[in-house]
């Protein structure tokens, strides 16, 4: 992704699809993105108010009607072991809703859900690549940037 505005089409294109269940996985090292995107994706699903790194707070919640679907949007980059996000009550948070999931490896990852989008994004000079796998769940819905 070129630039801020291909970044917010593709955060459109997940938003299309993403449904009630789904995880979308970020992965990638500091800077190359994740909340940006995810910021895109909440974006692409209504929400025009702000949207704060749950980088200290680990867990954001949106809720209709600032947004198409019920959202969590995680971010587990100081959790020092993955059943720290069970302590949180992730599942609970989950309930209904979609996740999008900042450092997913250190929630013991998600890959393994049949309805998880993972993507992991690389810098690439002064843009991002972006790296992506759907699970089953994800077949023919696959978002193009």
């Amino acid at each position: 992704m070129p630039d801020l505005a291909a970044m917010g089409r593709f955060g459109a294109a997940i938003a299309a699809h993403l449904r009630p269940g789904d995880v979308v996985a970020l992965s990638g090292g500091l800077g190359t993105g994740k909340t940006t995107l995810a910021r895109a994706i909440l974006a692409g699903l209504g929400n025009s108010g702000e949207v704060p790194s749950p980088s200290f707070s680990i867990v954001e919640p949106y809720d209709p009607p600032s947004v198409r679907l019920p959202v969590v949007h995680a971010d587990f980059y100081r959790l020092a072991r993955p059943e720290e996000a069970e302590e949180l009550g992730l599942d609970d948070y989950r309930q209904g809703a979609a996740l999008i999931a900042e450092w997913p490896e250190q929630a013991g990852g998600f890959a393994h859900e049949p309805a998880c989008l993972s993507i992991s994004l690389e810098t690439a000079g002064e843009g991002r690549i972006a790296i992506v796998e759907g699970g089953a769940d994800w077949l023919g819905r696959m978002p193009c940037p």
